[in-house]
């Protein structure tokens, strides 16, 4: 990931010419990523099928793909796009369709930690979304095949290959076999 120095708002963001690269802005620098490798989006999908059509069948509300952005600050304006996301219902019909990035957080934020990714990234990410109210942060690590789950900077479970991991009160009902993501 590399960094553009300079202040940059959302409404920038949006309307950068495409360049064929991602970008997220973290209070008001751009920050270039690199488009994800097979074992990532692989693992990303492994997840977002499963929450989509429970989430669907459910009336739940709505699960956003990869490149959906998020404004979780302003002045500085910083705009992150987990890998997975889910709205509840209720946030969805309150705000409804917006030309641009959604404004606020996802109740659910799922990030899938590529090999180039350093510990204090995706901490600074699962932190950038809890600060702004997401409620559950889901950090799936392929290559040690384990999911975190962060519910706040306190209340952080780790779960491995034999566990199950669960909506709780974010998505009631939803669960998921944590082997099912690596297999």
């Amino acid at each position: 990931m590399t960094t553009r120095t300079g202040y940059t708002t959302a409404e920038d963001l949006l309307v950068m010419p495409d360049d064929g690269c991602r970008y997220e802005l973290v209070r008001g620098e751009l920050k270039k990523m690199a488009p994800a490798g097979h074992v990532h989006g692989k693992t990303a999908m492994r997840a977002t099928l499963p929450l989509g059509q429970y989430v669907a069948a459910n009336g739940l509300g709505e699960v956003y793909a990869a490149e959906t952005g998020f404004i979780l600050n302003r002045n500085p304006d910083t705009v992150r796009a987990p890998d997975v996301s889910f709205i509840r219902q209720d946030r969805v019909q309150e705000v409804g369709d917006t030309a641009g990035y959604w404004p606020g957080a996802p109740d659910l934020a799922i990030e899938v930690v590529s090999p180039g990714d350093s510990f204090n990234e995706v901490e600074e990410k699962v932190f950038d979304w809890l600060w702004a109210g997401t409620l559950m942060v889901v950090v799936v690590n392929p290559g040690r095949r384990t999911v975190t789950v962060y519910r706040s900077p306190s209340d952080i479970v780790l779960l491995t290959e034999n566990d199950v991991l669960e909506g709780g009160n974010v998505v009631p009902g939803w669960s998921l076999p944590v082997k099912d993501m690596f297999a």
